[in-house]
């Protein structure tokens, strides 16, 4: 087979105590799903789960012990830090029940949603798609991925944040108002999930803004950190 053009390079996140790496086939996002996150952006209460999506080529891999690099985007004055927790799909499906979630379950990792805010607000206002505000080019830092057997209590870890070494966001994932395994059964509802598939779970109260020079630290007990520095 030919192209036009070369086609792009496979995306992948490396694997602790691997040799191979997870390639990435989407990405997908849970909006509000910490209820005090939910609070501070205006909402209250067990809403139903909803899911955004961003390109597999937004993701920049902070490796352990490294520090990765973004650039500060354009468009926006008004830059988020979300920090999340990161399920990563071994086994795809469909119409999967909650009480076998956990059989699809590669493993974790820690992930950044960076944000642009003004223009999400701005698109929310207007009653219109945010993919500008979520979905742009280096928008989903990762660190590398624990494999499910080696990442201990993941359910019940600490998540949390700091920029410049302050803190910034800091709970726990026992929190999550749909839980890990909810998640899979309304995404795999909507989606057919494939090996591959990542998924943002949702970020704790703190979110705030970022400019450049910040660098952001990260972690979920348990998984290797992140740590990331905007240009």
């Amino acid at each position: 087979m030919s192209y036009l053009f070369p086609p792009p390079p496979t995306v992948s996140v490396p694997i602790v105590g691997r040799g191979e790496r997870f390639p990435v086939h989407r990405i997908y996002c849970v909006g509000r799903n910490y209820e005090e996150h939910a609070k501070e952006m205006g909402f209250t209460g067990r809403e139903p789960p909803f899911f955004f999506l961003k390109p597999a080529d937004a993701i920049v891999v902070a490796d352990a012990g490294q520090t990765a690099t973004i650039p500060y985007p354009s468009l926006t004055k008004n830059l988020h830090h979300e920090i999340e927790l990161v399920v990563t799909i071994g086994t795809g499906g469909r119409n999967i029940a909650a009480a076998d979630a956990f059989n699809h379950v590669y493993g974790y990792a820690v992930g950044l949603d960076m944000t642009r805010r003004d223009l999400q607000g701005e698109m929310k206002k207007q009653g219109r798609p945010w993919c500008i505000g979520k979905a742009y080019d280096h928008s989903a830092p990762i660190g590398p991925i624990t494999p499910a057997a080696q990442a201990g209590d993941v359910v019940n870890a600490a998540i949390w944040l700091q920029v410049n070494g302050a803190d910034r966001q800091r709970s726990n994932v026992n929190k999550l108002i749909w839980n890990i395994a909810e998640t899979i059964e309304h995404l795999s509802a909507a989606w057919e999930l494939q090996p591959g598939d990542l998924i943002y779970t949702g970020t704790p109260e703190g979110v705030n803004a970022v400019v450049s020079g910040d660098t952001l630290t990260g972690g979920v007990d348990g998984l290797v950190p992140i740590t990331v520095k905007v240009a």
